[in-house]
């Protein structure tokens, strides 16, 4: 059997900041094989954001507490010191980021900042790290790559940074890429042209992706899998026709429930009611039940632990049979 490209096992990452404490990711079990894309769903402060940056080491140390094994492409990321993460950061695994504006440096040329990346991971000279960005910019399909080389990112549109964003992420040719909410700020146009330039790039390169998104739409045009996640941890998960054709957790139904799609004209918007839980302290029953309407008594006894709905598809629900069928 092939080894998997990544594997995470009962990630745990908990924040400090003086008095108040978070316990943003409870218990996360992940894999992803080479090639493949998983989509990671949920709302804001479901954990699907810190979960990207404990797999790239970009969680700041002094405050972050992080247990459970990351193994990334046989690297083990949770052991690894600061001078292999930096050779990992970049030539393994690469991000990109919801606002490119805020990961460019603005005193420095979009074409400067891919050559640095190229030369500090292949050791190349200037002259190699300068072509090999022109080639990046060119296949991501900026229009006029040689005269944008020389602009600074506040020249070039959102659209044409994001597509920047992606060159410089992809430069170094990395085996995992991470794409945090990538095109969120993006108008319609443009997010469907970067969501299919993104997807052609990984066929291409045959990259892994892990894909973490709030938008359902978005999960199931780029994903090859979805998991969904709430109050830091995976509540169900399986290939995209699966989950959406047979959702088995109440939140991933909910999720489905408030999409709006073409066939919603004249209907009511049906919303999850509530708000996510407060992650002071760690779960120790099911953290959806005081917004679930199949609540009952059983999800008072203790964490649900992620049960088989079918081959490869898995939810965390103590009613699976009832909610699906309700």
């Amino acid at each position: 059997m092939t080894e998997a490209l990544v594997s995470v096992r009962d990630l745990r990452v908990l924040f400090r900041t003086g008095e108040r404490t978070v316990h943003a990711v409870n218990g996360v079990d992940l894999s992803l094989a080479q090639g493949e894309v998983l989509g990671l769903l949920g709302e804001s402060g479901s954990g699907k954001s810190v979960t990207l940056r404990a797999l790239l080491r970009l969680l700041p140390p002094k405050r972050t507490t992080i247990s459970g094994t990351i193994s990334v492409a046989g690297n083990d990321v949770v052991a690894m010191d600061e001078a292999a993460a930096r050779d990992y950061r970049g030539g393994v695994v690469s991000m990109i980021f919801q606002e490119p504006m805020l990961a460019f440096d603005p005193v420095f040329t979009i074409g400067e900042q891919i050559a640095e990346a190229v030369v500090r991971h292949e050791n190349v000279d200037r002259a190699a790290g300068r072509a090999r960005a022109l080639e990046m910019l060119d296949r991501v399909r900026i229009p006029s790559p040689k005269r944008r080389l020389d602009a600074y990112p506040h020249e070039m549109s959102g659209g044409m940074r994001q597509r920047a964003m992606i060159a410089l992420a992809l430069a170094c040719k990395p085996k995992l890429l991470l794409a945090d909410e990538p095109t969120t700020a993006l108008d319609a146009t443009v997010q469907i042209q970067i969501l299919l330039l993104l997807r052609e790039l990984q066929r291409e390169m045959g990259m892994g992706v892990i894909f973490v998104t709030h938008d359902m739409g978005v999960a199931v045009e780029v994903s090859d899998r979805i998991a969904v996640m709430y109050a830091g941890r995976i509540v169900e998960s399986g290939a995209v026709r699966d989950v959406i054709r047979n959702p088995s957790h109440p939140y991933t139904r909910g999720l489905l429930s408030s999409t709006v799609h073409g066939s919603m004209r004249g209907k009511r918007l049906e919303a999850i009611p509530g708000a996510p839980p407060n992650l002071a302290t760690a779960p120790t029953d099911c953290a959806f039940a005081p917004r679930c309407k199949w609540v009952a008594d059983a999800c008072r006894a203790g964490v649900p632990d992620l049960a088989p709905v079918a081959p490869g598809h898995v939810a965390a629900c103590v009613r699976l049979g009832a909610a699906a069928r309700a």
